[in-house]
């Protein structure tokens, strides 16, 4: 059979072939290790013969230079190779893409066992994709194969070839201009690799996966109140009860910022989604009320003039109380008519 598949897992369309496990996207590594048959390692043991036998007896003799590669699952014997191979286990091939899945945007399209386990696969689409004429569109990949039969030195390279077979990975493999090869004799470094594709995790990449990890935590504004209160005020030394008095305004301050006209708008439009539609004069105010604060925050952060007139404090609390009117009302209104307008 061409395609030599033992075992595959694949997101997306169907391989030619029609084999394979599919999965949803966004898959934790666990999960295709289990659904591409890479569930299990290559153990190895010291080659051995019988010499001088007559009948069934013989003499077991080593040969110390070599060693047997085998499955630790079915104990099938993948190959004999020199006692300097070093193996990359198939854990080790799906392990290369973790920090590339969680924190650089790339996803696992296929990954797999070929012959038996004597070569080993995983593709994951690097996010990079063109539109030829027509409706053809090219996806990039980033393909890691390596083998346990010396067939195939450990390779990592960038591709535009979806590899679902034996097939597909000879042209994946042979076709790469930019492919970095690890031979057996070398023991295969994961960060080393990367950084030679230039694809390693950067710390800009490992700050932006931070930062999406915050933007996705909700902060309540008591949560938010009690954190700044414990940045600006200060502890007093040897007074206790005026601890946390002395940067008041300073809070009161921040504190207005915080609750300033954009955020201010922001939590109106959401509360204007509880008003019944049949309120058209109260969605008209909102509607107004909502510009007027927009238009006073940009005109406080754009004109040097009006700056010094309303200063952030007054902007905030001015909106504050509008804010606070509004959505009491809007909340009164909203529990009387069920239908939203959103």
């Amino acid at each position: 059979m061409a395609h030599l598949i033992e075992q595959m897992a694949y997101v997306g369309a169907t391989p030619w072939h029609g084999l394979g496990n599919q999965l949803s996207p966004k898959q934790p590594l666990e999960v295709w290790q289990q659904e591409a048959g890479m569930n299990w390692q290559i153990q190895e043991s010291p080659v051995r013969f019988m010499a001088d036998s007559i009948g069934n007896l013989g003499t077991i003799h080593s040969f110390p230079e070599h060693k047997v590669l085998y499955r630790s699952d079915s104990k099938e014997a993948l190959s004999v190779v020199s006692k300097r191979y070093q193996v990359v286990q198939p854990r080790e091939v799906l392990e290369f893409y973790r920090d590339l899945t969680e924190r650089s945007g790339y996803e696992l399209e296929t990954a797999g066992v070929l012959k038996g386990g004597r070569k080993l696969w995983a593709l994951a689409r690097t996010g990079q994709s063109v539109v030829l004429k027509g409706n053809d569109v090219v996806n990039g990949y980033l393909l890691l194969a390596t083998s346990c039969d010396g067939t195939l030195a450990t390779t990592a390279t960038p591709t535009t070839v979806r590899v679902v077979c034996n097939n597909t990975l000879s042209i994946a493999v042979n076709g790469a201009s930019q492919a970095i090869k690890v031979p057996h004799s070398t023991r295969f470094n994961p960060q080393a690799v990367k950084q030679q594709l230039g694809i390693a995790v950067s710390q800009w990449d490992d700050f932006m996966y931070r930062m999406r990890m915050l933007a996705e935590r909700k902060v309540q504004d008591r949560e938010a109140k009690d954190f700044l209160r414990s940045v600006l005020s200060e502890v007093q030394t040897g007074n206790p009860e005026r601890t946390g008095v002395s940067n008041e305004r300073a809070l009161t301050k921040v504190l207005s910022l915080y609750e300033g006209p954009l955020r201010i708008a922001s939590r109106l439009n959401d509360s204007a989604c509880q008003v019944s539609a049949a309120n058209p004069p109260l969605i008209a105010l909102f509607w107004a009320v909502e510009a007027i604060l927009t238009m006073m925050s940009l005109a406080w952060l754009i004109s040097p003039t009006i700056r010094p007139i309303f200063s952030e404090a007054w902007v905030g609390q001015i909106g504050h109380r509008l804010t606070e009117w509004l959505m009491s009302l809007f909340s009164c209104l909203s529990m009387r008519k069920p239908q939203t307008l959103c």
